[in-house]
């Protein structure tokens, strides 16, 4: 294994390969030796060391990759070999010679601002070069723009902020379009030295003719220097507002992903080693792929783009920032969509298991006839919950054998008149699961209880399923046909599990622990007071009650209650 060697190449720290070190060095030495009695030798070598310092960064992935050989050799193919050109005066007559003139070769411009021909900014003549166009035609646009639409001001300012000014002579040749390799960056750089004598020479030709009114450089010096300032000032101002943006990012980048992690990891732990407290979890999920599958794929799929905010707030902060490597990044980006990908899959299959509807109805006749009575309650048990509400969420219960089931409180209870002699009890349980068919299965399994001895109805305010089951939207509904002429007794312990939804249910919420006898679709209150007495109108498409303390409407999940507090407009879904 060959040693390593830490070279500073224009200001860049690199680590080579010995041997590709040697050859550097020599490449290098030739190139200084085909300078020797050039113009500008030292800034022609300090801008091809410039250029080599910028393709080594291009193919070195991190600090710690060590360049070979093969990035030596690369470079050189690049650059060219010395002797291939012929870097004397000749490439500077106006007739090159054909060994010059077909080593050139077209390459893609990039987009630089020009300030060496700028008037503003520099943005004109940059964008001259990139498109290939005259400078005039782009500033007579501009002035368009400004006496136009009014918008050039604005656009104007945000180019001058984005595009960077060509400042080294490799920015100025790719600016051009011209490849970056030794003969054009002596070229350019010679072509600086040759415009600094003109400017030289012209300055004394005006000295000694006298010549001091040149009134359209004055023009484009006094401007230039306006607008250099005015940009410095811009510049100045964005740069702070680009670092308060860049704060934003690392504090939004770095708290999203530690809680992701957290959060998550401690999730996917729990799940890997089976911890107690993941059961809701496993009740509700029902693919075969483990949960700590799933809460790394999240952490991917969510993580991964915060973590570019965080690593674009670092660059914004700190110059020169080094990039993670181009194998990094395309980890990380196959990471990403294969995260997506498979989220995409298994939440669409999750939202397949509640895509049908189905039910099982048991209907339970009562020995409850015209003039008879039935006292009705309902009932928790304090073993799983002492709550008595309804509730439409779910909880991981162990009944009497120590086996774990699916807890829930989604009862609903409401009563109905009915034209047939003996009452009746309607037991619908509701459920869903990807087809019609295991929605209905599922919704068989729950396990529901109620006890009816001697006219007294005992109800279950819960439910119960297997845990195998899975939670999908599970939930019972008891409607109670009483024949006209019967008396109903409801006990308070039913108020909280009265169906608002539907209007159809004859007794009021404030009718309960009440002797009650059953009309056609409306009760009669055996026991009120008169300060009781309720004035009710009912429809299909809603209830209105009015009595001496509020008048109250309900229409599906709508209630609407006006009393001395005022108007009450809320939704009742639970």
């Amino acid at each position: 294994m060959n040693k390593t060697v830490n070279i500073n190449l224009a200001g860049t720290f690199f680590h080579i390969d010995e041997d590709a070190y040697q050859k550097l060095q020599r490449y290098l030495e030739a190139i200084k030796r085909s300078f020797t009695d050039s113009q500008g030798r030292n800034e022609i070598i300090a801008d091809i060391e410039i250029r080599i310092a910028e393709l080594f960064n291009e193919r070195v992935e991190n600090d710690k990759q060590v360049v070979s050989i093969k990035e030596v050799d690369e470079v050189i193919t690049i650059m060219g070999q010395p002797e291939d050109y012929m870097v004397d005066e000749e490439i500077f007559e106006d007739e090159p010679k054909q060994s010059y003139t077909s080593s050139r070769t077209n390459s893609t411009r990039k987009l630089y601002r020009d300030t060496e021909n700028a008037y503003i900014g520099g943005v004109s003549s940059g964008l001259s070069h990139y498109f290939g166009i005259e400078p005039l035609w782009i500033r007579l646009i501009w002035v368009l723009l400004f006496f136009g639409a009014g918008t050039g001001i604005l656009v104007y300012i945000l180019l001058w902020i984005l595009m960077p000014a060509a400042e080294t002579t490799s920015e100025k040749l790719a600016m051009s379009g011209k490849p970056v390799n030794i003969t054009n960056i002596e070229e350019k750089v010679k072509e600086g030295f040759s415009n600094v004598k003109n400017s030289l020479d012209e300055v004394t030709d005006k000295l000694k003719s006298g010549d001091y009114n040149k009134t359209g450089d004055k023009i484009k010096t006094k401007s230039r220097s306006f607008f250099d300032a005015l940009g410095n000032i811009i510049m100045f101002f964005f740069k702070i507002f680009a670092k308060f943006i860049g704060v934003i990012l690392i504090i939004i980048g770095a708290t999203t992903l530690i809680s992701l992690i957290v959060g998550l990891l401690s999730v996917g732990v729990v799940d890997l080693f089976h911890f107690d407290g993941i059961e809701l979890a496993d009740t509700f999920y029902s693919s075969t792929l483990p949960i700590w599958v799933v809460s790394l794929l999240v952490l991917f799929a969510v993580g991964i783009p915060f973590f570019y905010i965080f690593i674009l707030g670092l660059k914004i902060l700190v110059d020169n920032l080094k990039s993670i490597g181009r194998t990094a990044n395309f980890t990380m980006l196959a990471l990403w969509l294969a995260s997506i990908v498979t989220l995409a899959i298994f939440g669409a299959r999750e939202v397949a298991e509640f895509a049908r509807e189905g039910e099982f109805t048991d209907n339970i006749e009562l020995n409850v006839k015209a003039n008879d009575t039935l006292f009705v309650e309902m009932v928790n048990n304090e073993k799983y919950a002492r709550n008595n509400y309804r509730s439409n969420d779910f909880d991981i219960v162990y009944n009497e054998n120590d086996v774990k089931q699916i807890y829930s409180s989604d009862v609903r209870f409401s009563v109905r008149s009915t034209s047939d002699s003996v009452a009746y009890m309607k037991i619908v349980k509701d459920a869903r699961g990807r087809t019609y068919q295991a929605a209905r299965n599922r919704a068989e399994e729950i396990i529901y209880n109620f006890d009816y001895n001697n006219g007294k109805l005992v109800l279950d305010n819960y439910f119960l399923t297997d845990v195998d089951n899975k939670f999908r939207d599970q939930d019972v509904n008891i409607t109670l046909y009483m024949p006209e002429g019967s008396i109903i007794y409801s006990d308070k312990s039913t108020r909280n599990f009265r169906s608002w939804r539907y209007s159809s249910d004859i007794i009021s919420r404030n009718k309960e622990n009440h002797y009650l006898k059953i009309k056609y679709n409306d009760v009669e209150c055996l026991d009120c007071d008169d300060e009781e007495s309720i004035i009710e109108i009912k429809d299909d498409k809603g209830a209105l009650e009015i009595d001496r303390n509020k008048i109250e409407y309900k229409d599906g999940e709508v209630k609407a209650t006006i009393d001395s507090s005022g108007i009450t407009i809320k939704s009742t879904d639970n």
